[in-house]
C-alpha cells in the first residue's frame, strides 16, 4: 500500500509543529504517512492546493495567512467551517476539496480533557472579535455556558460577530453579551484571549478583577508567556497557553482523515 500524503500550507511555515504532531499520532496506530511543510507563495495558494490534489495527497492543514482562501477554495464546507468563515483542514476526495475548521473543537477539547473544566453553566469571556474568536464561538456555545461575553476594542465589530450566532445561543439557552475591554469588571470562570496582542507583546487594557482564583485564563497563543498570561498569573488565576489547543485541533484533523482518535496527552507532554 502506498504511503498516504499530507501537508501543512502556510507563509511562513518553518515554525510549524504539525508534521511532528501528525507523525506522533500515526505512530500510535502503526501507520506510515508522509506529512510535509509547504511554503506557498502569498499569491499562489490555489495553485498549491491544485498541485496537491493532482499529486494524490489525501489532505492538508492550513495556517496563516491562508485560512480564508482555503474557505473560498473548498467545494464542500462543514458546519464548523461555515460558522467560522475560515478553513484549517482540507480533505481531497474524488477531485473534491472538502473544508473543515477544527480550531474551536481543539480549544474546547483542551479545556474539557486536559484542564478538566466544565464549560456548561459557566461564565465565559472571549477577548477579541477577529477570525480566531469567530472560529471558536460556535463550539463554545454548543457546550451551553450560562454566559458568553465577547469583548473587543470596537463594539461594532463585536456586535457584528455576535449577531451571527444569536440563534445558536438562543437554542442552547446561552446569554450573549458584548462589552469593550475597558468596561469589563466582574470575574469570569474562563477567560479566553483570541486577540493577536501577544504577537507584539502588547498588554490589553484589562482590569485584574476579571480574574479570580478559580478562573482559567487561556491564551490561544503558544510558545511564549504573553502579557495576558502574566497579568492573569499575577492575579492568581490558573493560566494556560494554546499548546493543548494546537495538538487537539490536529487530533480532530487526524480523525477526519483517518477515522482514528489519537491519544493527545503524551504528545502535549512531549512538547512541554
Amino acid at each position: 500500500m502506498s504511503t498516504e500524503k499530507f501537508a501543512v500550507i502556510g507563509h511562513p511555515i518553518e515554525h510549524s509543529k504539525s508534521p511532528l504532531i501528525h507523525q506522533a499520532f500515526a505512530s500510535q496506530f502503526g501507520k506510515s504517512i508522509s506529512y510535509e511543510k509547504l511554503l506557498s507563495p502569498l499569491d499562489g495558494f490555489s495553485e498549491t492546493v491544485s498541485r496537491l490534489l493532482s499529486e494524490g495527497y489525501r489532505g492538508a492543514n492550513i495556517t496563516v495567512p491562508f485560512k480564508f482562501e482555503a474557505f473560498e477554495a473548498s467545494h464542500v464546507l462543514s458546519d464548523r467551517a461555515t460558522s467560522a468563515g475560515a478553513v484549517n483542514t482540507l480533505s481531497f476526495k474524488h477531485e473534491q476539496i472538502i473544508g473543515d475548521n477544527t480550531d474551536g473543537c481543539g480549544l474546547v477539547n483542551d479545556i474539557l480533557r486536559h484542564w478538566r473544566r466544565n464549560i456548561e453553566g459557566q461564565k465565559i469571556l472571549l477577548l477579541g472579535a477577529g477570525g480566531a474568536a469567530q472560529g471558536v464561538i460556535l463550539p463554545l456555545l454548543v457546550q451551553k455556558p450560562a454566559l458568553l461575553t465577547v469583548a473587543n476594542r470596537s463594539l461594532d465589530k463585536a456586535h457584528m460577530m455576535v449577531q451571527r450566532f444569536e440563534a445558536v445561543a438562543q437554542s442552547n439557552q446561552v446569554k450573549l453579551a458584548v462589552q469593550t475591554f475597558n468596561d469589563l469588571a466582574e470575574n469570569y470562570d474562563i477567560v479566553i484571549n483570541a486577540t493577536s496582542a501577544g504577537l507584539q507583546a502588547e498588554a490589553l487594557p484589562l482590569k485584574d478583577t476579571i480574574f479570580a482564583h478559580h478562573t482559567l485564563a487561556y491564551d490561544m497563543m503558544y510558545g511564549r508567556e504573553t502579557p495576558f498570561m502574566q497579568q492573569a498569573r499575577a492575579a492568581k488565576a490558573q493560566v494556560s497557553d494554546g499548546l493543548g489547543m494546537l495538538v487537539e485541533q490536529a487530533a480532530e484533523a487526524f480523525y477526519i482523515w483517518h477515522g482514528l482518535r489519537p491519544d493527545t496527552a503524551p504528545v502535549i507532554q512531549s512538547f512541554r
